[in-house]
């Protein structure tokens, strides 16, 4: 019987050994991937750009309100200024929050840093590349207008896109992007391009300015609600994270709508303003869904929408200002 009891122990653990031939391994973990050239142009988020179209669009139609020509030489500078800059604070941001860990979970598409695709190092050279290029830019206009003084303001808005996350208080940490989003790619890039090409500040572009600024605003917020979770575990208090999911839609919604009553108003005096309710086809679905969306990834939508709603708008008032 002891002998019987031995064998059978002995046979039941033998069947629990893994045989020798066959080991069953944990698989290991997948390498992070090398960014290749489509991750590279993603984390350029070019769903962001019409933003910086925008304000350049604006501003160059105001410029003609005096009967100024088109300055299709500074108007192109001032585009290469804006989209640069645009495209850098992108960069710097996928560096910013990467390296911070905020990056580490995300609803939308993985960045280069915090997805492990690029070397840190890499990631803060290509966006210096571009701050450098739009900087290049806008000496260029400065030279070609004089307009000496606004090296300063150049200089405040590539200080302003690094510190959005950059460095050890980063604004957009503390609530205040969207101050920085409407000053520099609503108030700044407008009026600068107005300035430069017109030397003087009509009251349509401070009006048109004001509306590509909210709508700005409103893609910042659209992006922050969708990340409002993770940003709210990392310790990112951006201004969704402050004020709440419910108060972020009440907001985003207003700064959707407010520009279409400036188109309106711009309307009394030019007709083919009216043409800015046509971006509506846009901005309406964007609002549905920032009110109903059931999950953060839908919102990735509701951004390219507003977004496209901006350069709609814009492009409609630039044809209103120059018609």
């Amino acid at each position: 019987m002891a002998a019987q009891s031995r064998s059978r122990r002995s046979g039941t653990s033998s069947q629990r050994r893994k045989p020798r031939g066959n080991p069953q391994k944990r698989p290991a973990p997948a390498a992070p991937r090398k960014a290749t050239a489509g991750d590279w142009i993603g984390a350029a988020r070019l769903r962001t750009l019409p933003l910086a179209v925008s304000p350049v669009l604006v501003g160059t139609g105001a410029a003609t309100l005096g009967g100024a020509p088109l300055h299709w030489v500074i108007a192109l500078a001032c585009l290469a200024v804006s989209v640069c800059l645009q495209i850098g604070v992108n960069y710097a941001n996928d560096y910013s929050d990467g390296i911070r860990g905020t990056d580490d979970v995300r609803v939308g598409p993985a960045r280069l840093t915090g997805g492990r695709k690029a070397r840190p190092r890499t990631v803060l050279a290509v966006a210096g590349v571009f701050f450098a290029l739009a900087a290049i830019a806008g000496l260029a206009v400065v030279i070609r207008t004089e307009q000496w003084w606004m090296l300063l303001v150049g200089a405040a808005a590539i200080v302003a896109a690094w510190f959005y996350t950059g460095g050890k208080r980063p604004y957009g940490y503390a609530g205040l992007g969207e101050v920085f989003v409407f000053v520099f790619f609503g108030l700044v890039a407008t009026l600068g391009t107005t300035w430069v090409q017109a030397l003087s500040l009509p009251q349509e572009a401070w009006f048109g300015a004001v509306a590509v600024g909210f709508l700005a605003c409103a893609v910042l917020l659209v992006n922050n609600l969708r990340d409002i979770d993770q940003d709210r575990v990392a310790g990112k208090r951006t201004l969704s994270v402050r004020i709440g999911r419910r108060a972020t839609q009440w907001l985003y919604t207003v700064l959707v709508l407010a520009p279409f009553g400036i188109g309106v108003f711009l309307a009394l005096l030019y007709p083919i303003a009216w043409l800015t309710l046509l971006a509506l086809l846009a901005a309406l679905p964007a609002v549905l869904i920032v009110w109903t969306y059931r999950a953060p990834r839908e919102l990735v939508i509701a951004l390219a929408l507003t977004s496209l709603t901006s350069l709609g708008y814009a492009a409609m008032l630039f044809w209103a200002f120059v018609g």
